[in-house]
């Protein structure tokens, strides 16, 4: 960044790989050594479609990486008919769920990011429209084959994705073959240094078809003999095919910093350039060429190349190409230093992903620096003598090892070459140490999950579940708002209120368990409705714990306490909350105390939810409540208020047995006059009349007076606010009075009335009441801020389960069942022909 060319981050890595249904089972595969090649039946293949002559051929290899339910896809989730899922190209509906997953995982939900997102991706052949669609009557002859090229054709794979998804940055396919998904990488980092995003995602997929298989062993082809690709190795005689699907998130340094986001690794530097045409032919490697994109990377990167560790080579494991490229590499290296950087290949585990193969290894290389450990290079031996590997700066680790910080951060580079002469390599470093953030003032963290059906619900808290009970470093603030504002939200929705990893895990089990949530229709946005109950609700220490722990509430509170003072001759804050007091007692027998204590409170309550983004649509208060109301509302000022809570209190006080004397009620208007009085900018309902404030009534001063001895039954209020069912009431004071009274009136039955606080022990009520409201209002669509709800503490966001996607399987297949792949016919495919 001092030169004035700045990291990116790695901000979110998701992936379907062989053997790994997610990025975490990728890495624990790699770590463990684990060969994710499967070898099918004579049967299998044949089933697959396979023709049966060439799958029992001595020259038939039958085995490859591959995925599981590749052919499932979670339509409903994408808005997908059936139709529309069962002619779209695998590798397109498979590489939209893992942008998803891959937006998740940064903690960012694009729906809010502040930013424009890029898509940049390539990926395999498609097969499914010319082996699979074409070769079958009933869609050549709907009106889908008239629509298909959309939902299969290279040219969509980004674009599709980023309409699924909502991005608005820049979207394009990539295509260098096997280099295509570390270009794509290459070229999303080169568009956030240009401004042109502010998020990228970049990867590839490949799904050859059918989507199991083998190959020929052809003379001079890339594809082992054994069915190992065996990277380095003197054993070694190619590679094997791999299926899957790889995406990374990344984003400039300064806004990931400034975001908490969670940074795996860096991008330090990248380059990319082709071979042109000095070399033996079109398919042959340029050792020249790759040691002029290595150098190029590191110098781009500005690192010395003894700093770095390791080396995720594209590594394919063929006689040819393995000695070329650490010739390469030595080249690039330029240094008499001997075996001190690891190179290995994510192909000797999951084959060769062709064009994903770049994304997968780049992933491998930055869980080896967020982990701090070199995984191991499986199937090999013995070097490949042509190698000269012992006269090299390079090592092969066939055990994982650990990965210290030495003079200078880890670092690694990640190559990818293709045929055709393509060739990318990439410069990565660990993760900068994460900036410290303030400690959660709150007990308890809320949890909130959401989902597209009943089902994916009960999932997601299971999965979550599952991630608490395993990593002990995840702080559950952490984990709380990367929930809150790094996820969709979607329609069907639970919170939970937790107080440690333990209470949530638990939670979590019992939200998972069938049945418990409901798989009836996701909830309606909700229009907010504050109710006051005024001075009738007072509570002493009420919301001692809030004033504590909440800053917003705590300002205003010491705010109407200021202004109240001049008035009271005392400190409101002594009624408050005098468990915890410790200034001048406040006078006991002030019969003004109490109801200014209470307006203080509310409007403190009422300023915090506001402070969350719960604005209410409308209000209504009890008695003096609606002082607070009418403040809110913007019709009178806030010192103003509480003057006139304070005289309506006075007059109150000299009631006789028939109601207000009229010198009080006279005094009390004239107070009112004093003081300026415009329109209501939120309505609210009237205590004296039970139905909606006028602009008149609202700035008429005798109107004020009118509550005082003519006060309007609750139930009326309500009943004016039951016309329309789509309002949520939340009582904005320390007790559920008025929640109470919502669930007893029969005209208002069908309105849902929530309280900010409830009593507790003691006659407390803690933040836990406050934080389960917080979450019953989401849970009914209503928006909150949830940054704001933040506060101060600043959280991290941290990786957590995808979304749990509900697939089906949708496919059409040839009319014959049988696939005769090109080259079948060629003699020359096999020796034994």
């Amino acid at each position: 960044m001092e030169d004035g060319v700045e990291p990116i981050a790695v901000v979110g890595l998701a992936g379907r790989l062989p053997g790994a249904p997610t990025i975490e089972a990728f890495w624990r595969n790699q770590r463990d050594g684990v060969e994710s090649v499967t070898r099918f039946s004579t049967q299998q293949l044949v089933d697959a479609g396979w023709p049966k002559d060439m799958v029992a051929h001595p020259d038939y290899v039958p085995a490859a990486a591959v995925i599981e339910d590749a052919d499932h896809f979670d339509a409903e989730f994408f808005g997908y008919t059936e139709e529309q899922a069962r002619i779209s190209d695998p590798q397109q509906r498979i590489f939209a769920e893992c942008v998803w997953h891959a937006l998740e995982d940064t903690g960012h939900d694009p729906a809010r990011f502040d930013g424009a997102v890029g898509v940049y991706a390539g990926c395999f052949a498609n097969k499914y429209l010319p082996l699979n669609l074409l070769a079958n009557a009933r869609f050549r002859g709907s009106l889908s084959a008239f629509s298909a090229r959309p939902y299969n054709d290279k040219d969509f794979l980004a674009t599709r994705a980023a309409y699924l998804c909502d991005l608005r940055g820049p979207a394009m396919s990539v295509q260098s073959a096997c280099s295509t998904s570390l270009v794509a990488i290459h070229l999303a980092c080169q568009a956030l240094l240009g401004h042109e995003c502010d998020m990228a995602l970049a990867g590839g997929v490949a799904l050859p078809i059918p989507l199991i298989g083998g190959y020929p062993v052809v003379a001079g082809g890339i594809f082992a003999r054994d069915g190992h690709c065996r990277p380095f190795d003197a054993a070694s005689s190619g590679t094997v095919p791999g299926y899957g699907v790889t995406v990374v998130a990344l984003r400039r340094l300064s806004d990931a910093l400034a975001d908490n986001d969670h940074i795996r690794a860096l991008v330090l530097g990248s380059a990319v350039n082709n071979d042109g045409s000095a070399k033996f032919g079109f398919n042959a490697p340029s050792m020249q060429a790759q040691a002029e994109v290595i150098a190029t990377a590191q110098a781009v990167a500005g690192v010395e190349p003894q700093s770095i560790g390791y080396i995720e080579a594209h590594g394919t494991g063929t006689p040819l190409g393995d000695p070329i490229e650490v010739a390469g590499l030595t080249k690039a290296f330029d240094t008499g230093e001997r075996g001190f950087c690891a190179i290995g290949s994510a192909k000797a585990n999951i084959g060769h992903l062709d064009a994903a193969a770049g994304a997968a290894g780049f992933a491998r290389a930055v869980l080896a620096l967020e982990h701090g450990e070199i995984p191991p290079s499986i199937n090999f031996d013995a070097p490949n003598p042509a190698l000269l590997l012992d006269r090299t700066p390079f090592y092969v680790p066939t055990t994982a090892r650990p990965w210290p910080r030495g003079a200078t951060p880890r670092r690694a580079g990640v190559s990818a070459f293709a045929v055709g002469g393509t060739n990318a390599h990439l410069v990565l470093q660990e993760a900068p140490a994460p900036r410290a953030t303030e400690p959660d003032p709150r007990e308890r963290q809320l949890l909130v999950l959401s989902a597209r059906s009943g089902k994916a619900l009960a999932d997601a808290a299971s999965n979550l579940a599952d991630r608490l009970d395993r990593q002990d470093d995840l702080d559950l603030a952490d984990v709380a708002h990367t929930l809150q504002a790094g996820r969709r939200e979607l329609p069907f929705r639970r919170h939970l209120v937790c107080r440690d990893r333990a209470e949530a895990t638990a939670a979590l089990r019992a939200l998972a368990r069938p049945g418990t949530v409901d798989t009836a229709e996701g909830v309606k946005a909700r229009q907010v409705v504050f109710m006051f109950p005024g001075s009738a609700s007072h509570r002493p220490d009420a919301a001692t714990a809030i004033h504590r722990g909440e800053p917003v509430f705590a300002q205003e509170v010491d705010r109407c306490a200021e202004l109240a003072r001049p008035l009271l001759g005392y400190d409101l804050r002594a009624l408050l909350f005098p468990s915890t007091w410790d200034g001048p007692p406040a006078g006991h027998d002030d019969p003004r105390g109490v109801p200014a204590a209470a307006f203080g409170l509310q409007w403190a309550l009422a300023r915090l939810w506001q402070s969350w983004g719960v604005h209410p649509t409308a209000m209504i208060g009890e008695g003096d409540g609606e002082y607070v109301a009418a403040c809110l509302a913007g019709v009178i000022g806030l010192a103003d208020a509480i003057d006139i809570t304070v005289a309506g209190a006075e007059a109150r006080s000299h009631a006789g047995a028939g109601g207000v004397p009229d010198v009080y009620e006279s005094e009390f208007t004239a107070k009112v006059a004093g003081h300026e009085l415009t329109p209501p900018q939120v309505p609210y309902i009237c205590a004296a009349t039970g139905t909606w404030i006028t602009p008149e009534d609202a700035t008429e001063p005798a109107h004020w007076a009118r509550h005082l001895h003519e006060p309007a039954p609750f139930a009326d209020g309500l009943r004016e606010l039951a016309a329309d069912d789509s309002r949520i009431l939340l009582e904005v004071g320390p007790d559920s009075t008025l929640t109470e009274a919502v669930a007893r009136q029969e005209t208002a039955k069908q309105l849902t009335a929530l309280p900010s606080l409830t009593s507790g022990k003691n006659g407390q009520s803690g933040p836990a009441a406050l934080l389960d409201t917080v979450g019953r209002l989401w849970q009914s669509a209503v928006d909150i801020d949830w940054d704001a709800f933040s506060g101060t503490s600043r959280p991290r966001r941290v990786s957590l389960p995808g979304y749990p996607f509900q697939r089906s399987r949708y496919w059409i297949g040839p009319d014959s069942g049988s696939y005769e792949p090109l080259g079948l016919e060629e003699a020359s495919w096999t020796s034994h022909s």
